[in-house]
């Protein structure tokens, strides 16, 4: 049974003008999300801006999150690192916090072998009794998980389930799919890429859409589910300008700006990410108003 099914929002991290995580604020997310339709909250994952947390902030937050959701939809806990130590420790304190899975970035910077990966990921899942995503998205790890690797770990590894597939590259995912013949779960890393990710046999989207538009991301894994499959491939594309809008910059600058303009107050960014430029403003305001979305 996979965690989930639909679409999953990578959360933002609420931040107070002095640069403290805004608790509340996050608390005040996470109930229009579920409100909202949204199927997993997924803590700590790029959109919430970990890799500019402390361990202690990183912890806090899934602590935080796992309150106040409260077994309504599970909560997946983002602890990769690029240091397998570190994240075997954040994947045991989470699992000691109550997360009910994890998702584990590849480890960025050091550029592991496919080798490496296999004894990262081995080494971590160990160390748990939690499901774990493998999360895929080469263009920010410079690391890439080829199928052969994916499906030796989703066969060898008993807690290994999934895979959340950022690279973009359908004619990978395609082969993952073949190669792995039911063994792993995928779930699409690219909001632009939802339904293409459903028809070869993905589960749902880990979604930075999902932030400003809950329902509507649900809706096209929905759609798709229930055989509507003309109806969630016009959701897709009709959200593929503001997609675009999202990351015109790199995330979660642009979805943190999106927030702001529609007054949910998610506060600023931690360097080094920085403002949006001015341009780009005005294009997601213009898209998120073509989506329907009010912005203020």
């Amino acid at each position: 049974m996979a965690i989930f099914t639909g679409a999953g929002v990578a959360i933002v991290t609420p931040m107070k003008e002095n640069g403290e995580i805004h608790y509340e604020k996050l608390g005040e997310l996470i109930e229009e999300q579920i409100a909202g339709g949204t199927d997993a909250i997924i803590a700590c994952g790029t959109t919430g801006e970990s890799a500019c947390m402390s361990h202690e902030e990183h912890l806090d937050v899934i602590a935080y999150t796992v309150e106040k959701v409260a077994k309504r939809v599970p909560v997946i806990a983002g602890t990769g690192s690029n240091y397998t130590d570190t994240a075997i420790y954040l994947s045991q304190e989470a699992e000691k916090l109550g997360a009910d899975a994890l998702l584990l970035v590849t480890p960025y910077y050091n550029k592991a072998t496919q080798k490496g990966l296999i004894a990262h990921y081995t080494a971590v899942a160990n160390a748990v009794t939690l499901p774990i995503i493998m999360y895929n998205v080469p263009s920010r790890t410079g690391c890439n998980i080829l199928p052969q690797t994916a499906v030796t770990l989703a066969k060898n590894v008993k807690n290994i389930v999934g895979i959340k597939e950022a690279s973009g590259n359908i004619s990978q995912v395609a082969k993952l799919m073949q190669l792995a013949d039911g063994c792993i779960e995928l779930y699409s890393g690219n909001d632009d890429q939802v339904v293409p990710i459903l028809s070869l046999g993905g589960v749902g989207v880990i979604s930075v859409l999902s932030n400003i538009a809950p329902k509507q991301t649900h809706d096209i894994v929905d759609l798709y589910m229930q055989g509507k499959t003309k109806e969630s491939c016009e959701l897709q594309l009709k959200a593929l300008p503001l997609i675009d809008a999202l990351f015109c910059e790199v995330n979660p600058i642009p979805v943190k700006t999106a927030l702001n303009l529609m007054g949910k107050e998610v506060g600023p960014l931690r360097l080094p990410l920085c403002e949006m430029e001015e341009a780009h403003v005005e294009l997601l305001k213009k898209e998120m108003i073509n989506f329907g979305i009010e912005v203020q």
